[in-house]
């Protein structure tokens, strides 16, 4: 069994409803002004974009956590994009079918976050 790579992403619910449709088994294509697939290193940075973009942008925020082969990951590279925890691994958006075919296992929800309730974390 090939080694993994924990990965988190979080989404709205257009995209969250397109990863519903397949099975939980697939990111969708990226949209003609989104070059780059970049799902996060760590759940508390896949956590904030969730709960104060998402949340804002689209009335709700999922983060979601899957697992992807190791060996096949690494050739993408790891963007620090912020503070020293904010961390994405950046996928070209050709590449992103390919990319999919190494999803170990399905796409879990791990949180789920809206203006009146967060659920899968406790509040602060």
């Amino acid at each position: 069994m090939a080694e993994t790579m924990t990965l988190w992403r979080p989404t709205g619910p257009e995209e969250f409803d397109l990863v519903r449709a397949s099975g939980w088994k697939a990111w969708p294509p990226r949209l003609p002004d989104q070059p780059i697939f970049y799902p996060v290193l760590n759940e508390q940075y896949a956590i904030m974009i969730a709960r104060d973009w998402n949340v804002s942008a689209s009335g709700v925020g999922y983060v979601t956590r899957f697992a992807v082969d190791r060996v096949f990951a690494s050739r993408y590279p790891i963007r620090q994009v912020g503070g020293r925890d904010i961390l994405e691994l950046w996928v070209p958006a050709e590449e992103l079918d390919e990319f999919n075919q190494h999803i170990v296992g399905l796409i879990e929800v791990v949180h789920e976050f809206r203006p009146d309730r967060v659920t899968g974390v406790e509040r602060v």
